[in-house]
């Protein structure tokens, strides 16, 4: 007798087909599993068979031969159990194999014959709809994020019983049950206005978030760049439908997706520990790369604390998806590319006792000390990061004071109207002044006489490179966009050339 059952697999954020034949022969009773399983398919018939015989289903007697087609990809993972199981079941008479026909399925089986969740699922969702599949049967644990595809039939089911009574009588499992798990829970409220002093500092915040420039403070121990860069989202305007669901497909492959987070619109924030090595940054691993923390934070923030405490190499790998908002993973068996638009926020101390500059404190450090502190950030990156900004130690009259200043609302008010002038200018939703052509770039950085005499003076002094030219650009475009305007004036362009000083100073103080 012989059942196809259909299911899939993923090959990073790419949702590959899989077909599970199963053929029953004569012969002694065994499987024989074929089409280039790992270790975690090829050990799935032992969780299978102890499933199908705990829910008191028969088992077919018989040799089984089962087949994972396409047979020249690799298969991982425990997707695989619940369609072979079912499909076992099919051979083994419990129900006609034609139940099967233009059904999806994935999960993984328990001993006890439950059916627990797999990472993807809302990936798997959106691939099933697209190519036109019937319905999508999986772990009811997936049910929430699967379900936020719309015109998909989907149904979650939690044990194998569940699944044969449903082919077998057409029995629906009741869909509703834990809901209340969905509810938002209570988080901290975050405000720009807690923020104490540190008004340049907030104003590049806003500037960063407008355009999506990437953003470098500098600052001693305790003046408040952690606080900054956490309140960043907040000033963002909160992800479209298309974004969020982009995000969610993310998290979901990573296996990370929670219930609050489908039900938060705001732009994603991930700070990696210093320690991290540049696969947990990029992505990769074993098998089939995994997305990392550059895809983690797609659409929205990478914040990097301590920035030259950071291995070089993990730095380096930043480069390419700073600039081309993907980044692709390539291994002896298979190339993937994910998406990485992020917006990287980058803290440090001035020096390794981090004092160096300060008005009160005397800087400890020997100078060959600072330079191999610096040392570890390349200027190819540094010049990549467009808004470079000192965050100075609080006075004792702004730490005794209560904060004061605009609330995130109000700074996101201008952020959207800014945004909304590039999505007219550049005619995307999802393109900023920060990435677009450098050809769209010139037509909207028109410069008068006075302008491109200024910045001539700037290029001259400043010895800007040519990305460093661009990048003061871009922000000048960005800085007359917050103040509503379409041309730019020599004001723009001197707010921008002074976010691109910091780091001649820095090294010239090391």
């Amino acid at each position: 007798m012989f059942a196809k059952v259909g299911s899939c697999t993923l090959v990073g954020m790419e949702v590959v087909e899989v077909e599970v034949e199963i053929n029953s022969s004569r012969g002694l009773p065994g499987i024989h599993m074929v089409g280039l399983p790992d270790a975690a398919v090829k050990e799935s018939y032992r969780r299978i068979k102890a499933a199908v015989a705990n829910s008191e289903l028969p088992w077919c007697k018989q040799m089984l031969t089962i087949n994972l087609a396409p047979a020249d990809l690799r298969k991982e993972g425990s997707n695989f159990d619940l369609p072979i199981a079912v499909g076992i079941l099919a051979v083994a008479g419990c129900f006609a194999p034609e139940a099967l026909s233009g059904k999806v399925m994935v999960g993984e089986l328990s001993l006890d014959g439950k059916v627990r969740g797999v990472k993807g699922a809302l990936a798997i969702a959106l691939w099933a709809r697209k190519e036109g599949k019937g319905e999508l049967i999986l772990p009811w644990e997936n049910l929430g994020e699967a379900s936020l595809v719309k015109g998909l039939k989907v149904v979650g089911v939690s044990h194998l019983r569940e699944v044969l009574e449903y082919l077998v009588e057409g029995k629906l499992p009741d869909q509703n049950r834990g809901s209340e798990a969905f509810e938002l829970p209570p988080q901290k409220k975050l405000c720009l206005s807690q923020v104490k002093g540190q008004a340049m500092a907030k104003r590049a915040l806003e500037v960063a978030a407008a355009g999506f420039h990437n953003l470098l403070m500098v600052g001693p121990p305790g003046s408040g760049k952690s606080m900054l860069a956490e309140r960043l989202p907040t000033i963002m305007p909160p992800l479209s439908e298309e974004e969020l669901l982009e995000v969610l497909c993310i998290h979901s492959v990573a296996g990370n997706l929670t219930p609050w987070r489908m039900l938060d619109s705001c732009p994603p924030f991930r700070a990696p520990h210093h320690t991290i090595s540049s696969v947990g940054l990029a992505g990769g691993g074993k098998g089939f790369p995994r997305p990392g923390e550059v895809t983690l934070s797609h659409r929205g923030v990478l914040f990097l604390d301590e920035l030259p405490e950071f291995r070089r190499d993990a730095l380096e790998v930043l480069r390419q998806p700073m600039e081309a908002g993907v980044v692709t993973i390539s291994r002896s068996l298979v190339s993937t590319t994910f998406p990485a638009r992020f917006l990287m926020v980058a803290g440090m101390n001035p020096c390794p006792c981090g004092y160096l500059g300060d008005r009160k404190r005397p800087c400890t450090c020997h100078p060959s000390l600072v330079r191999k502190y610096y040392g570890k950030i390349s200027g190819p990156l540094l010049d990549r990061i467009d808004i470079q900004v000192e965050v100075p130690r609080l006075t004792p009259t702004e730490m005794v004071e209560m904060p004061t200043g605009e609330t995130s609302e109000e700074v996101r008010k201008r952020v959207e109207l800014a945004r909304e002038m590039q999505r007219k200018r550049y005619g995307s939703p999802n393109l900023y002044t920060a990435h677009v052509d450098i050809s769209e770039l010139r037509e909207a950085c028109r410069l008068g006489r006075r302008e491109k005499e200024f910045m001539f003076t700037a290029a001259e002094k400043l010895g800007l490179t040519a990305r460093g030219f661009d990048r003061c650009l871009r922000i000048a475009r960005t800085v007359a966009d917050l103040a509503g305007r379409e041309e730019i004036r020599v004001s723009d362009l001197a707010e921008a050339v002074q976010y691109r000083g910091l780091d001649r100073l820095i090294f010239n103080a090391a």
